[in-house]
């Protein structure tokens, strides 16, 4: 009879882990410049593709937020020329609330990324091309930041006429912090110790001249950096070793050169590698990745809502959620492991104009 009990009580709670496993958290930015009211919260099954609506938290145009390791903290910056800010909030998974920390000025115009460290918070300031460096309380509380500027250009003057910082990444093997200057054709490398910004003056890594880079991603060996370009509409791959950077392929991401390439991720098995284009033939680029020389092979293209900027794979690799600012849709897109190729599932999540999607687990 004990063993009895004993299985039962096993079973029930493999039930359990499997069921809290299915089930994570979506965070959603939007700009509220329409009847958005800020952050939004959805409970999202990654076996089914399901979703129900959790919460809302009100904060103006959080374009783009991140969340720590431990699933305790979310920042979000406030992407505005006046009053641009990140804040800081303590994060419930399982309710999909934020509770606010406090906030601080970026000193910069138009913040479009947010980054953790380990012990700090780097936002990038698009329009006034500049970086800023936040230390952070025990709390997770914001203390007052370190403005860092750059002051380069590139040949197309109507894009290129000063520097951009678009998006800043901590290295895989977490030695460097990587920051991307899309006016500039740059990427800047600063080293990190502890999980700070260890010093100010970068090393400079130029990119091939007019591509305005943007976003990037690491292979999940650490092995290559992806870098995916927005004027170019390029992939660059470059073979990554203790900090440097070699350029090994420049592949076409979009095929309309529509100059509006954003967001790159790779598949959680490592095997495909996937690139948002906007502004013409609304889409994904699906590359599939040869391991051993890291070079991508074009595998195929799935159209979109209008506008797809962030998007997020489900940790379990089935499910593509597609932010489709001008649709007013996540697209959910189931995905074919073996092809990479997505497939349009219609259980589309409604937000006026997201623009950022992450999915978290519901526990801390």
């Amino acid at each position: 009879m004990k063993k009895f009990l004993f299985s039962v009580c096993c079973l029930l709670a493999c039930l359990a882990s499997t069921g809290q496993n299915s089930t994570l958290t979506l965070l959603v930015g939007t700009y509220t410049d329409t009847e958005s009211k800020g952050i939004y919260s959805f409970a999202f099954n990654q076996e089914t593709g399901d979703s129900s609506p959790l919460a809302v938290t009100e904060i103006a145009n959080p374009s783009f937020l991140t969340v720590t390791p431990d699933n305790r903290r979310v920042y979000v910056v406030s992407e505005q020329q006046k009053e641009a800010s990140v804040s800081a909030f303590g994060y419930n998974p399982a309710k999909g609330t934020l509770k606010f920390k406090n906030s601080k000025p970026t000193e910069g115009k138009d913040p479009c990324h947010v980054t953790f460290t380990g012990k700090e918070v780097t936002v990038t300031n698009y329009s006034s091309g500049s970086l800023t460096v936040f230390p952070l309380k025990r709390n997770g509380r914001l203390k007052e930041g370190t403005l860092l500027e750059f002051f380069e250009n590139g040949p197309d003057k109507s894009r290129q006429s000063g520097s951009h910082i678009h998006s800043s990444q901590v290295s895989p093997d977490g030695k460097y912090l990587f920051v991307i200057d899309l006016g500039g054709d740059y990427i800047y490398r600063y080293p990190v110790s502890g999980g700070k910004v260890a010093g100010f003056d970068p090393v400079k890594i130029k990119v091939p001249a007019g591509q305005g880079p943007r976003h990037f991603e690491f292979s999940v060996d650490g092995r290559f950096m992806y870098l995916l370009t927005e004027l170019g509409g390029c992939v660059l791959a470059y073979d990554y070793n203790g900090g440097d950077l070699k350029l090994i392929q420049q592949i076409e991401a979009d095929p309309l050169h529509a100059r509006g390439s954003a967001d790159i991720h790779f598949s959680p098995d490592g095997k495909f590698l996937y690139a948002s284009n906007r502004l013409k033939g609304d889409g994904l680029a699906v590359y599939r990745q040869d391991p051993s020389s890291g070079l991508l092979e074009y595998a195929g293209y799935q159209y979109t809502g209008v506008h797809p900027r962030n998007f997020a794979i489900s940790p379990n690799g089935m499910f593509v959620l597609v932010a489709c600012r001008d649709s007013d849709v996540i697209q959910v897109f189931s995905r074919n492991p073996r092809t990479g190729l997505l497939t349009d599932t219609g259980k589309d999540i409604k937000v006026p104009h997201p623009v950022c999607v992450i999915l978290t687990p519901t526990r801390y």
